[in-house]
């Protein structure tokens, strides 16, 4: 039997931020691609996240029978949003000058490129946890 001593929070190991370039295209004054701070998610945090990107969706050919169907983009998003610590992206500052009013514009805006987001929400993924990649949820998505 194991000592349940073991298992209390004290003895529980703490997943430290960790530092990620999201983009080629923003640089210090060395040309170096600047780190973003990233923060691990909570397995609540993730889930409510989850939960706000779930919607009911109605089965064709069946009268009120619904299934439900995780939102991938949106979800993704709210994912990065969340574990991104540095740069604020709620900072009206910065928000302002790129022209957006949220932080899911902002990040769209500083990451433009479409093969740096998704390296990016698969890092962020792999950071959290997640094994599957970005394709093996939309596919799974698509199948429920």
């Amino acid at each position: 039997m194991s000592d349940l001593r073991l298992f209390l929070k004290s003895n529980k190991k703490v997943k430290e931020n960790t530092k990620y370039a999201a983009t080629k295209s923003l640089c210090d004054k060395d040309g170096k691609p600047l780190e973003w701070t990233i923060k691990p998610l909570t397995t609540t945090e993730s889930e409510l996240i989850r939960d706000d990107c779930t919607v009911e969706v109605p089965v064709t050919g069946k009268p009120g029978v619904y299934r439900t169907k995780l939102l991938t983009s949106k979800y993704m998003a709210s994912l990065i949003i969340k574990s991104v610590v540095e740069p604020d992206l709620n900072s009206s500052e910065l928000q302002d000058s790129y022209g957006v009013k949220n932080p899911r514009d902002l990040i769209m805006a500083m990451i433009d490129d479409p093969g740096e987001y998704n390296a990016f929400a698969e890092f962020i993924n792999e950071f959290n946890g997640f094994n599957e990649s970005i394709e093996d949820k939309v596919d799974e998505a698509k199948n429920s």
